[in-house]
């Protein structure tokens, strides 16, 4: 008796397990030791051993705040803290922020502590704009919630994302980018300029567009009108705040922006017609729509680049150089399951001079490694962390084939950095405060040419912004020239070509053109004229790669919203000369330009350079001490009284939940209070999380009621009523059923990578009950007389302990309503004992193989219980949808008529597989057959198949009841379902399923849990 009434609880976690026990890791490989700097208004939260760098950035942190301040018109009460990580790898270990940290991610502002986490990038000015970026979120969440007492984090539901990070965006760089202008001016080309409403469609991007509105904004109302219209945004909506501040309406605004865009941008655009340099040969016809990072082989005959041609990752592809066909994929995070990602947003890879091999960087265990791959198979050859360089980014290998040299990225400081794979030496080459991205040999390895920051540094910025010089530097006397070209201009990715002409990218005209500089001559000469420009994505993507004998030039051009790659030799370009220093950046401003209106942001970027620095009296510096803190608390209450065909009730609800954290978020603490119905169903639980290590771990303690209720006419009785009065009433036993489980337990984690972990946990369970019978009398019309209550013996209660293990592994990608790509599997045992004594078991192994537009997707499973109480609780059901669909209780004629026994779908074993045809029906236009924004379906065409069997029933047995057959005997179904994905809230599977039997018909059913 005492072990069946744990029967529902355990089908429940049985079916938990089994299907949610996959996912992906978020590991900590990296031991951090916290320390905090104080400034004036922020908590640096670092481990940075590089005191001239921690300066740096507390004075940017302070400049920012002031600039923002008087934009924004807000003053942070409390210090505000910064969780600041020494590259990229570290910050995506990162507990602060939940859930899973991408490389192209540069920083996170969250809004419960106001927390701005970000890393060091790989340049000054990326980190100085990202630390710029973020701290408009921290304003933003800081007016929303000390501003005004009517507003709170809930009304950043109104304010459109392209808002928020357009103003970011608006507030961290001014009107003056290229990058973002040259989008603008791809919007102006395809004539697909959006409207202000269509901005909330994921066709554009929120980061670019958002900046070019509030530009505009700015040069329209000036910039004493961003916080009203943010806060007026928030309060009540855009509509209603362009017209109450701007007296105009959402399409009229959208009129006058595109108008001050053609306005600004024609008459450089000339004709509008874009010139073409080369051949076009990889484009969203036989690659992807990001074909990015190319590397031509030293022979000039293949290329290597990056694509997103299967949608789901970015991988390495290897082609044919001048006809762009796609021989084979050289790498790929599915294939390469063991690497976490590669680093493709602003670095490429190198090949050897014998061009048998190709180098690039991957994210692995907490830091960047380089990648070896033999060209010819794909074999690895092997993957290398540089000794004391944990970030680096563009290797690029010495014509001597032992050499490869990096930016290198140690404690906030980026350094050119020579690594022998061979030998592994480490030689630091440079060792500053400036930023060298992009190094380059030249073809007999005597000179190294890249792109510092070291001129803008110490000359100062151009609109605000540290920009990139050239540079020289002499292999045998370490001395390093600094290329007279384009002051204040990014000057970008220098190759040099078989002649020691250096071709490189530079924005100095507004526009991103290939330009080439004669080092015998000292003279430069602009190669294209581009409407758009050469560009990856971002303006620090490499996106030109040169050689052969003959100098082929492969580059990646951007426009129509998508990445190209052309093939061109040296004939194909322009050849004009230009002046060193014809820098104008009209063409990378933003519009409009209208003398007069007040302009903060831009003043203040442009006299950043004499903004004081504290004094260092202002910094002080403390030990970290971890300490739980309020972070979050929500619930509701209440109490009502409601009429039921079975009496009347009075019954309390409410609930109350608080989450603690300390500002790391190595330690959580959570605790959740819940009342419904009457004080017998108070449940209660309490769970603290540490994630210091990589060894997470965690205890819960939780009690839990499950009520149940049993109905039953016990017939007619005589109420007496007075001494001369007895009517007759029908007698009803209503029962209250409660379990009571307390619970306490322990578990841990240990993450291999991000796609593998082990596992465990320990606990105790105590399960007790409380009948409570009620006696209702009712009269011949059914209305309730009298109701007596009393408290019947329960079952005596009992206790079991459990031991789990598992290790999972999962590195599948979800499409729409199911993972499309990738593998999953998950092998585990949990050991009870004390009342209970069985061993319960799950094998689960996933296989998705996507072909476009088709996924063929592969399921085994096998799910049991073993042991001496393996047959006491409720048997595991065969039928239900997620197993093998078409075998429903509701179905159950289907197996009568073939003298089949339902038992035949139970038992304490179940052995499970299933085959699905895939096609995403309705969704994203890349994805899906037919392009839909709102509804996101899948299509598919399944066979089912399963066994059960128990300890007394197996597959040997021949046992019949009746005319029915009990042996156990496998069952398929086949047939066809739509899985429909309702706004992430859940997954909804309508399906047509025929069971395999002689006397068949076709079934109808539904599925409530995500595919498989």
């Amino acid at each position: 008796m005492k072990k069946i009434t744990i029967l529902l609880c355990m089908l429940l976690y049985v079916y938990g397990a089994w299907a949610q026990g996959f996912g992906r890791n978020k590991p900590r490989y990296t031991k951090m030791d916290f320390r905090v700097l104080e400034t004036p208004t922020f908590e640096i939260y670092h481990y940075l051993e590089n005191d001239r760098a921690l300066e740096d950035f507390a004075d940017w942190s302070e400049h920012w705040y002031k600039m923002h301040q008087a934009v924004l018109k807000d003053t942070f009460g409390e210090k505000n803290p910064i969780i600041l990580y020494n590259n990229h790898a570290d910050f995506q270990q990162t507990r602060a922020i939940e859930g899973m940290i991408g490389i192209g991610t540069g920083g996170v502002t969250e809004g419960l502590r106001n927390r701005v986490v970000l890393p060091f990038a790989m340049s000054n000015q990326q980190t100085h704009h990202v630390l710029g970026h973020e701290l408009v979120h921290a304003f933003q969440y800081h007016l929303l919630l000390h501003s005004d007492t009517s507003l709170s984090i809930r009304n950043l539901q109104n304010v459109p994302l392209w808002m928020i990070e357009g103003m970011a965006e608006y507030l961290s760089i001014g009107k003056v980018d290229a990058h973002t202008a040259m989008w603008m001016r791809d919007a102006i080309l395809q004539n697909d300029i959006p409207t202000i409403k269509d901005l909330s469609k994921p066709d554009y991007f929120p980061y670019r567009y958002g900046q070019a509105f509030w530009a505009f904004i700015a040069g329209a109302y000036g910039d004493t009108m961003i916080r009203p219209l943010l806060l007026y945004t928030a309060k009540y909506g855009m509509d209603a705040a362009f017209d109450s501040l701007l007296n105009v309406g959402e399409e009229n605004l959208s009129s006058m922006w595109h108008g001050a865009m053609r306005t600004w941008y024609e008459p450089l655009m000339g004709n509008k017609q874009e010139a073409s340099y080369g051949v076009k040969i990889l484009d969203d016809e036989n690659a992807g729509e990001m074909n990015i990072s190319p590397a031509l082989s030293p022979d000039g005959k293949y290329l290597i680049f990056l694509s997103e041609k299967d949608l789901f990752t970015t991988d390495l592809f290897l082609a044919d150089a001048a006809t762009g066909k796609i021989i084979r994929k050289v790498a790929s995070t599915v294939r390469d399951g063991h690497l976490d990602n590669f680093d493709f947003i602003e670095s490429t890879g190198t090949w050897s001079p014998d061009s048998r091999m190709y180098a690039f960087v991957a994210y692995k265990k907490g830091k960047n490694v380089l990648v070896i791959k033999e060209v010819a198979n794909g074999q690895t050859v092997g993957e290398f962390p540089i000794p004391g360089v944990p970030a680096f980014s563009n290797p690029n290998w010495a014509p001597s084939g032992d050499l490869i040299v990096v930016s290198g990225l140690v404690h906030g400081q980026t350094d050119l950095y020579a690594y022998n794979w061979r030998s592994g030496e480490v030689i630091q080459l440079t060792n500053d405060l400036y930023s060298e991205l992009h190094p380059r040999w030249s073809p007999d390895g005597s000179m190294l040419v890249f792109s510092t920051d070291q001129l803008s540094m110490v000359q100062g910025r151009s609109h605000g912004k540290w920009t990139f010089n050239l540079a020289i530097m002499d292999m045998d006397s370490r001395r390093i020239r600094h290329l007279p070209v384009f002051p204040g201009a990014n000057n970008l990715n220098p190759v040099f070509d078989s002649h020691n002409h250096i071709w490189f990218l530079s924005n100095r005209d507004g526009f991103r053109n290939l330009y080439l500089y004669d080092l015998a001559t000292g003279e430069v000469f602009q190669k294209t004229r581009l409407l758009t420009g050469i560009s990856g994505i971002t303006q620090y993507s490499p996106a030109i790669s040169i050689a052969g004998a003959d100098d082929r030039i492969v580059y990646t051009y951007y426009g129509d919203s998508k990445y190209t790659i052309f093939h061109a030799v040296p004939g194909d370009f322009l050849h004009e000369r230009v002046a060193l220093n014809a820098v104008n950046m009209r063409a990378a401003t933003l519009p409009p330009v209208i003398a007069g209106q007040i302009d903060i942001v831009n003043t203040q970027l442009a006299f950043l350079d004499e903004m004081p620095y504290l004094p260092k009296s202002s910094l002080y510096e403390r030990p970290y001490e971890s300490k739980f803190e309020l972070e979050y608390v929500g619930g509701g209450a209440g109490v009502g009284v409601g009429q039921q065909t079975f009496g009347t009730t009075t019954a309390m609800q409410g609930g109350v939940d608080f989450l603690f954290g300390d500002i790391l978020g190595n330690r959580k603490l959570y605790t959740g209070l819940a009342l419904n119905g009457e004080i017998y169903d108070f449940a209660g639980q309490a769970v603290y999380l540490n994630q210091k290590n990589r060894l997470g771990w965690g205890i819960s303690l939780s009690h839990i009621p499950y009520r149940s209720v049993g109905i039953a006419f016990a017939g007619v009785d005589t109420l007496q009523l007075t001494q001369q009065t007895a009517i007759l009433a029908g007698k009803y036993f209503v029962d209250n059923y409660r379990m009571f489980e307390e619970q306490a337990s322990v578990f841990a984690q240990y993450p291999f990578s991000t796609t593998e972990r082990l596992e465990g946990g320990f606990s105790y369970a105590r399960i007790h009950y409380r009948l409570d019978r009620f006696t209702n009398y009712y009269d011949a019309f059914g209305q309730l007389i009298i109701q007596e209550r009393e408290k019947l013996d329960a079952p005596p209660g009992f206790g079991y302990f459990t031991l789990n293990t598992a290790f999972v592994h999962d590195n599948s990608f979800f499409g729409i309503a199911a993972p499309l790509q990738g593998s999953r599997y998950r092998i585990g045992v949990e050991k009870y004992f004390g009342d209970l004594d069985f061993m319960g078991a799950i094998i689960d192994y996933r296989q998705y193989l996507y072909a476009k537009p088709f996924t063929f997707a592969f399921r085994a499973t096998h799910l049991g219980r073993y042991g001496k109480d393996a047959e006491v609780l409720t048997p595991l059901y065969l039928g239900y949808p997620w197993f093998v669909r078409g075998y429903g209780f509701s179905h159950s004629d289907i197996l009568e008529a073939n003298k089949l026994s339902v038992n035949q779908l139970v038992g304490s074993k179940l052995l499970i597989a299933n085959f699905e045809i895939r096609l995403p029906f309705t969704g994203p236009e890349r994805l899906s057959v037919i392009k839909s924004k709102f509804l996101f379906t899948d299509l598919n065409l399944f066979v089912d198949g399963g066994l059960a069997w128990n300890d007394k029933l197996n597959p040997d047995s021949n046992e019949r009841v009746g005319i029915f057959d009990n042996t156990p005997k496998p069952v398929f179904s086949t047939g066809a379902s739509m899985r429909i994905n309702l706004f992430g809230a859940m997954v909804l599977e309508p399906f047509l399923a025929v069971p395999l039997l002689k006397k068949t018909r076709t079934v109808f059913g539904v599925n409530v849990v995500p595919g498989w």
